[in-house]
């Protein structure tokens, strides 16, 4: 019944197809959220129910066997962590993580993609292979291949310093060396996974721009000035931004194969620590409270991120 007809039909005729129409605009409203379901269920029950039930732990003594009863402590937990040196130790490693990892997860991919964007034939295929060959291998196996490479009596890079005159670094088994060495391994697995995504970005550009800055004489600098980076800062800011959130905890795998956090605990972070509290010392609470402590932190740090790509982020409208 058109709108025409149910004039026509009277009162009766209006409020059936208001009701209709409700009907649609309620149908509508709902059809995303059930395509949504599935991924929401996932999440509620795989993070966030998780979540909470660690925080409800990080009030509590247990050492995880099922016949050992939760002894509730209170915040005690949280006050005997940050009062332990290590746990203060593992926050500035967390720190030198992030900050490290900047150059290697931000600057150097953002140079790499605008110095090779205009690279054709034989020449760009040999400079995505370097740069992405780092990205397709596992942690794991990257970490075994810079353990043979570092190592102090036969590896290459130790007999290139020896060539060299230098004598040998215990990049991995001096404390000086070793949280250095973790990040410069992190970083050199990022760099391929930066550099991919300013390709992309760079490639997505509108080429007018470029050309009509060519013709009023603009050169190279000042186009990568005014027009490239104002239009890659989202992805500059995206990647800023996952550094922050996930630089520390990427590199747990490294720690965990390379150094197990030593030595003399240089290498060792938030991430490997409640690892160490939850899996190692069984100490439960303790790795709770830790990983509350984490969560916490990042959360206030996520926030800041993204005020921080609204703010500043340029976008091509």
């Amino acid at each position: 019944m058109t709108d025409i007809q149910a004039e026509f039909a009277g009162p009766i005729g209006r409020t059936k197809t208001a009701a209709r129409t409700r009907y649609r605009g309620e149908a509508f409203a709902i059809a995303p959220w059930l395509y949504l379901a599935p991924a929401l269920i996932l999440l509620m029950i795989w993070t966030y129910i998780p979540l909470v039930e660690a925080f409800q732990l990080s009030f509590y003594q247990w050492n995880m066997l099922p016949t050992s009863p939760q002894r509730y402590v209170g915040i005690a937990n949280y006050k005997r962590l940050l009062a332990l040196p290590e746990m203060r130790n593992a926050l500035w490693n967390t720190l030198y993580y992030i900050i490290g990892l900047f150059p290697m997860s931000v600057v150097i991919p953002l140079f790499v993609a605008i110095w090779t964007q205009d690279l054709t034939g034989r020449a760009r295929m040999i400079y995505r292979a370097l740069v992405f060959v780092p990205m397709i291998v596992a942690p794991v196996v990257a970490a075994i291949l810079w353990r043979w490479l570092l190592n102090e009596d036969q590896g290459i890079v130790t007999l290139g310093l020896g060539w060299l005159g230098i004598g040998r670094i215990g990049f991995l088994t001096d404390p000086t060396y070793a949280l250095a060495t973790l990040t410069w391994i992190t970083g050199w697995k990022l760099i391929g996974f930066s550099t991919l995504l300013f390709s992309a970005a760079n490639a997505g550009i509108n080429p007018s721009y470029i050309e009509a800055a060519r013709i009023d004489g603009a050169t190279r600098w000042a186009i990568i000035r005014d027009i490239r980076l104002p239009l890659l800062s989202p992805t500059i800011l995206l990647l800023s931004m996952m550094t922050i959130l996930f630089g520390a905890q990427w590199s747990f795998a490294y720690i965990n194969v390379l150094t197990n956090g030593g030595p003399l605990k240089s290498t060792t972070n938030i991430f490997y620590l409640l690892w160490e509290y939850g899996f190692e010392t069984m100490s439960a609470g303790w790795s709770s409270a830790a990983g509350m402590i984490a969560f916490a932190g990042f959360a206030v740090l996520a926030a800041v991120c993204m005020w921080l790509t609204k703010r500043f982020a340029v976008y091509d409208n």
